[in-house]
């Protein structure tokens, strides 16, 4: 039986949710990008009444752990531990850059994908990504670079979907002249992380509430160090 799969997402301007239950998807999406601590916990409560379903009678829990706003990364997590410690949920951690990826498959088909997230300082949240009938694995490996540098790095011959921010963000990459196709996705959504959740969950790749850590990309060590973390 299909377990009953809860996925959040928090870590850019977009605020969702999503719910698998009885084989039935339900969703909530916002742009919310300073409210995402007052909006969370609300649309997660309002989806849950929706189906009749309580926390508890959640089978998994996938959230959107980055890379993207180190607050908003750190209010996904912080959200995801909490609600998985207080109901005892297995966790799948899903990247956003990947998530954009599966929506490009879910919409429009694709299976040769580019994500980039802004990560404003003349920076990008990159990789490239390619469909299997094993599922997704990385042509170019997450990362945080400059324009120029994703630039070199895109492989074109696999003729890629755009999706992100990061595209439109700079004018580096319409300048390149690279013959690729911009998609009109641009935010990662909760409900492309359920089915990515579901996959890794049949794999065996799900982690305790206690294990899950959020991908900054950016100055993790500097995060690390800080003299208040222990």
């Amino acid at each position: 039986m299909m377990k009953t799969i809860l996925a959040l997402d928090t870590a850019t301007e977009a605020c969702s949710v999503a719910l698998l239950h009885q084989e039935s998807i339900s969703t909530l999406d916002e742009l919310s990008p300073r409210t995402h601590t007052q909006r969370i916990l609300p649309m997660i409560d309002e989806l849950l009444t929706q189906a009749n379903l309580t926390i508890k009678q959640v089978d998994l829990l996938a959230f959107g752990r980055g890379p993207g706003s180190f607050t908003g990364v750190r209010v996904g997590v912080g959200i995801a531990q909490g609600l998985a410690l207080g109901a005892e949920l297995p966790v799948i951690a899903v990247s956003n850059l990947l998530a954009m990826a599966e929506s490009a498959y879910q919409q429009l088909g694709k299976t040769e994908v580019v994500a980039l997230i802004d990560a404003r300082m003349n920076e990008v949240y990159f990789a490239q990504f390619s469909r299997n009938e094993q599922g997704w694995f990385e042509v170019v490996a997450e990362q945080v670079c400059s324009p120029e540098k994703a630039i070199e790095q895109i492989q074109i011959e696999r003729e890629p979907v755009v999706v992100g921010t990061g595209w439109t963000a700079y004018s580096q990459f319409s300048e390149s002249n690279l013959p690729l196709v911009v998609s009109d996705i641009t935010l990662p959504s909760a409900r492309y992380m359920l089915s990515l959740a579901e996959q890794a969950y049949q794999q065996g790749k799900t982690q305790s509430a206690m294990d899950i850590e959020p991908v900054y990309l950016r100055n993790e060590v500097t995060w690390q160090k800080l003299p208040h973390k222990r």
